[in-house]
């Protein structure tokens, strides 16, 4: 049994007994290998996101959180394909860090020949896509700030240069044509709703503070006054 067949195996075997556990001792014997081969593999499965968690002591083992996993979806490698082209797509957007873990989740429970198959579906795709402006990549500490719904110490630079320190409880992600995306969020600082581009937040911190739950209809660019006038925006005004 190769690397890639083990790791699917080893996520259905806790799957099958959860929520018991298994010792990395039981695994290593059900699996032929050793016991550092399967911290190793359990390492690696938490890594990519995989609900395994572990008890210490002599009575302890692995465990699976059945309700945070999806059974197997026993993608074809044509679906497996379509999803690893579609998911290419997401480069430029805030999800681009989540998409390429998702696309590695597909891969790792599909069997080794099925993987190769997808591979070189996927490579058999051709996209031409050349935009005047390509999309900056979004920092992952703005990402899951929105996720988490987290307050943020921003430092913005806005199109004059100058340089503001803002704290805003960030509400969701706009962009104008694909070309620039935005963060709405409500910024403490001017006591109201504000856009400001991505590209133009030269450091983002989280200060893990639980932000105000604020409805995401309130907020879109045709609302929120800008930071940076936008001369595709009719009706913005600098604060």
């Amino acid at each position: 049994m190769n690397r890639t067949d083990r790791l699917y195996a080893l996520v259905e075997e806790l799957r099958a007994v959860a929520p018991r556990r298994r010792t990395a001792r039981e695994l290593a014997a059900r699996f032929e290998v050793s016991v550092r081969t399967i911290e190793r593999d359990i390492n690696a499965l938490t890594q990519a996101g995989v609900p395994i968690y572990a008890d210490a002591g002599w009575r302890g083992g692995y465990t699976l959180d059945k309700a945070m996993t999806l059974p197997p979806l026993n993608f074809t490698p044509a679906e497996a394909a379509a999803v690893a082209v579609a998911i290419g797509q997401a480069g430029g957007t805030p999800f681009a860090h989540a998409s390429r873990s998702a696309i590695h989740k597909i891969v790792t429970a599909m069997s080794a020949r099925d993987a190769v198959a997808a591979d070189d579906l996927a490579n058999r795709v051709q996209l031409l896509d050349r935009p005047e402006h390509k999309p900056h990549p979004v920092p992952m500490v703005i990402q899951d700030a929105i996720v988490d719904r987290q307050v943020l110490r921003l430092t913005y630079l806005d199109r004059d240069g100058t340089r503001t320190q803002r704290e805003v409880e960030p509400v969701r992600f706009a962009t104008i044509r694909g070309q620039h995306w935005y963060l709405l969020a409500w910024c403490r600082l001017r006591l109201a709703s504000r856009a400001f581009r991505t590209d133009r937040i030269v450091h983002a911190q989280a200060t893990g503070e639980p932000a105000s739950p604020r409805p995401h209809q309130d907020f879109a660019l045709h609302t929120c006054d800008l930071i940076d006038r936008t001369p595709t925006l009719e009706g913005n005004r600098r604060p």
